[in-house]
């Protein structure tokens, strides 16, 4: 079975932002409540979804093998 996974937007990292300078815990991201077990859990999901992010805004990299017999 296929895992779903959920793609995260700049509002969601910015929404996740605020609550941690907040110093709170808990925050609501596409209307689902979450609430983290410490700022470092926090600060870990945020560098997930942002890295999510920027692999979505950079797009994927096509590699071409190379050979050296002309193949």
């Amino acid at each position: 079975m296929a895992e779903y996974r959920q793609a995260y937007t700049q509002a969601d990292v910015d929404c996740l932002r605020a609550a941690l300078a907040r110093g709170v815990l808990k925050a609501t991201i596409n209307g689902e409540s979450v609430e983290y077990a410490s700022m470092a859990e926090m600060r870990k999901q945020i560098n997930i979804m942002q890295a999510d992010i920027e692999g979505v805004t950079r797009g994927l990299r096509t590699h071409y093998p190379t050979t050296s017999r002309g193949l």
